[in-house]
């Protein structure tokens, strides 16, 4: 594996895309939590989930934003985001609206960096792969990202 780095995301909505990039293995990212340990540490209020970030993102080299189609509207990941562009942390956004979730797919949503505050550019590399008829392929969009994270990654 290339680095260790924290995962951003939208837990309830791409939880199932996250899990497709984690098993490609090409770089060591923290545990994810079942949804019932995610509850738990929700349901103890803010400064809970900023220790859980905090703590976890810790000892991390670089934070992979995994956007999907809801990302940049959760005030968490822009508090993650914001977090590790203070902390000088390499950040990298991946779109992950091409891979299967449960046999569905999904549309691109807005770039969440251009929502964090005093954030400079950061690349967003979408591995999608469309088919002839313009319609997403998430077996070749799987497989661009699983050829291509690790080189993504090293670039930030």
């Amino acid at each position: 594996m290339a680095k260790s780095v924290f995962y951003s995301f939208h837990y309830e909505r791409d939880v199932h895309r996250v899990q497709l990039v984690r098993n490609i293995n090409a770089l060591e990212g923290q545990p994810l939590l079942n949804a019932q340990k995610w509850e738990e540490v929700r349901r103890s209020g803010d400064q809970a989930i900023e220790n859980w970030i905090h703590a976890q993102m810790a000892y991390k080299k670089a934070v992979i934003v995994l956007v999907g189609r809801h990302t940049a509207s959760r005030p968490w990941v822009i508090y993650e985001i914001e977090k590790a562009w203070a902390d000088k942390k390499p950040l990298l956004g991946v779109r992950i609206h091409g891979l299967s979730s449960l046999g569905s797919l999904d549309t691109a949503g807005p770039d969440p960096f251009t929502k964090a505050t005093g954030v400079g550019r950061i690349p967003l590399f979408d591995p999608t792969v469309q088919d002839w008829s313009g319609k997403i392929d998430s077996k070749a969009t799987y497989n661009k990202l699983r050829d291509n994270l690790e080189l993504w990654s090293a670039r930030e």
